[in-house]
C-alpha cells in the first residue's frame, strides 16, 4: 500500500482492505471474512464514510448500557479482532468487561491466531480458546452455539460487532440486551439486536470509548434515562432516511 496516496479518497478504505487481506493470508480469518467485510465497505461509501447523527445516538446508548451492565461481556470474532483488537480490549478494560472469542468458521488454528491479536493488543483472560469449556447457546446448533459458561451465558450486556443475525437473535431471546456495530442497517444483526450502531467499527469503538468516559460520572438514574428513551427501530429507520435521501441528491445530478 505504500503507492497510495493518502490524498487517495479511498485512502483510508484501501488501508483497511489491504489489512484484510494479510490477515486471510497469515490465517486469521476465512476467505469469507473478505466477502462480509467487502459488503459493509458498500454501506460504508453510501453513508459518506463518516459517523452519522443516529449512529452517534446509538453510541452513546451503548455507552450507557455497558456501564449499566453487571456482566458485560465482548464478543469479538475474526473481522473485529483484525480491524479493532486494540480497541475492543481497551474498551473491555474501561468497563472491567470480560472478551470472548466467537467465531462463525471455527477452526483450532483460527482460534488460536484470534487469542494471540487479542493478548498482543493487551486483552487478558480471553474466554473461548479453543480448550475452554463451553455450553450451547438455546436455539442455536453447532459451533456457533458454543459459549463460555462465565462469559457470554452469564452476561446481562453483549457487544457483538459485526455478527451474524441467528447469534444475534438467540442471545436477545434469552433476555441479553444485544449490542452491534453493523454498517447494514437492513441486515438480520442490525434488526434483532437491542442496539444497533449502523457505522464501521473503526470509527464506533473509539467513539464509544470516549462516551464511556465522559458518562462514567453520570448516576444510574441518568444511565437507565438515556437508555430508556432510546428506540431501536426508530434510530435505524432515521439512518435508513439518511441513505434514502443521498440516493435522492444522485437522481438530482
Amino acid at each position: 500500500m505504500n503507492d497510495i496516496s493518502p490524498t487517495h479518497p479511498r485512502y483510508h478504505s484501501l488501508l483497511l482492505r489491504d489489512k484484510m487481506a494479510q490477515a486471510y493470508q497469515e490465517g486469521i480469518l476465512a476467505d469469507t471474512a473478505l466477502i462480509a467485510h467487502g459488503r459493509g465497505e458498500a454501506f460504508d461509501y453510501i453513508l459518506g464514510e463518516k459517523t452519522n447523527p443516529p449512529a452517534n445516538k446509538a453510541i452513546i446508548v451503548a455507552a450507557a448500557s455497558l456501564l449499566l451492565a453487571e456482566n458485560p461481556v465482548l464478543s469479538v470474532n475474526g473481522n473485529t479482532a483484525v480491524l479493532a483488537g486494540e480497541d475492543m480490549v481497551n474498551l473491555a478494560n474501561l468497563i472491567q468487561a470480560k472478551v470472548e472469542i466467537n467465531l462463525f468458521y471455527r477452526t483450532p488454528k483460527r482460534v488460536m491466531k484470534v487469542q494471540e491479536v487479542l493478548e498482543s493488543a493487551g486483552a487478558t483472560g480471553v474466554l473461548g480458546k479453543e480448550d475452554d469449556d463451553y455450553l450451547p447457546l438455546e436455539g442455536l446448533k453447532g459451533p456457533r452455539s458454543r459459549a463460555h459458561p462465565d462469559g457470554v451465558h452469564q452476561a446481562d450486556v453483549v457487544l457483538v460487532p459485526l455478527e451474524d443475525g441467528d447469534r444475534a437473535e438467540a442471545l436477545v431471546a434469552l433476555d441479553k440486551k444485544v449490542i452491534t456495530i453493523d454498517l447494514n442497517p437492513l441486515s438480520r444483526t442490525a434488526q434483532k439486536s437491542s442496539i444497533t450502531i449502523v457505522d464501521n467499527l473503526v470509527r464506533a469503538l473509539p467513539l464509544m470509548i470516549a462516551e464511556v468516559k465522559k458518562l462514567k460520572g453520570c448516576s444510574r438514574e441518568d444511565l437507565e434515562k438515556i437508555v430508556n428513551e432510546f428506540d431501536n427501530a426508530e434510530n435505524i429507520h432515521n439512518t435508513l432516511d439518511l441513505i434514502s435521501q443521498h440516493f435522492k441528491r444522485d437522481e438530482r445530478l
